[in-house]
């Protein structure tokens, strides 16, 4: 279902029932997945893979060319995976570096006007509000949710579960399950909506809570924090928690 006034490459694989609306363009080297539509005026070139069952509104651009400087027009990939909505003028980019991928999950939200730079990894179930930014080499973890016009520094990593505030400047990593609003961004709690939609048990909820208290206790420094929950370790959670801080390259948001 190809609008006559679209432009469809060709050599472009478009897949069973896919809907391509009026004056959208599709490029040479882009797979669109079954069932996927784009409704109107969406752009998607560059070597993009689009997986099925997503919806793409008006104006969005998906693959191209990373505004990065050291983009020189090497072959790099975009992906975006199964049953992801992306709404009006969101832009998606593809990566910078020779064979090099900007990926997205499935079950994804971008509301209008989002941003996804080159080189970004984000995960499932991630939800981005309006005007959110990614700047590039971000890595966003699964079920997160960032919130309108939040701005995301280059290679900082978003944790799973994590909810960011509104209108935040995030520079630092944010560990797994919390909850962090401001610029400077602070951490404000657990994401206990996140946690609860997530079926979590109270056991690893309490260590969560627990190892958060342990974290920002203003007597410890990161050290003697991941060192005290070492100690007292019984989830995967808390394990995933550890994992993250002790992963970290920027720092967590302290």
């Amino acid at each position: 279902m190809i609008h006559a006034t679209a432009i469809v490459h060709p050599n472009a694989n478009v897949g069973r029932s896919v809907e391509v609306g009026p004056y959208c363009i599709v490029g040479e080297h882009v797979t669109i997945g079954a069932g996927t539509i784009l409704q109107a005026h969406v752009v998607v070139n560059g070597w993009t893979e689009i997986g099925e069952n997503c919806e793409i509104y008006p104006f969005a651009t998906i693959g191209a060319s990373s505004q990065d400087k050291k983009y020189k027009g090497e072959q790099a990939f975009t992906k975006i995976g199964n049953r992801t909505v992306i709404r009006e003028y969101s832009s998606i980019q593809r990566a910078t570096g020779e064979g090099e991928y900007t990926t997205v999950g499935d079950d994804c939200l971008f509301l209008a006007y989002t941003h996804i730079a080159h080189n970004c990894i984000v995960g499932n179930g991630v939800v981005m509000s309006n005007l959110a930014q990614l700047a590039g080499h971000v890595e966003v973890g699964d079920n997160a949710v960032i919130g309108g016009m939040a701005g995301i520094h280059q290679f900082v990593r978003i944790g799973k579960y994590v909810m960011i505030g509104g209108a935040s400047k995030v520079t630092k990593d944010v560990p797994p399950f919390f909850l962090v609003e401001g610029a400077p961004p602070r951490p404000y709690g657990l994401n206990s909506v996140g946690l609860r939609r997530g079926e979590f048990s109270s056991e690893q909820r309490d260590e969560i809570k627990r190892f958060y208290k342990i974290l920002y206790d203003p007597q410890n420094n990161v050290s003697q924090a991941l060192e005290a929950m070492r100690a007292i370790v019984t989830t995967t959670c808390g394990h995933d928690l550890i994992s993250f801080i002790e992963a970290s390259q920027r720092g967590v948001i302290k």
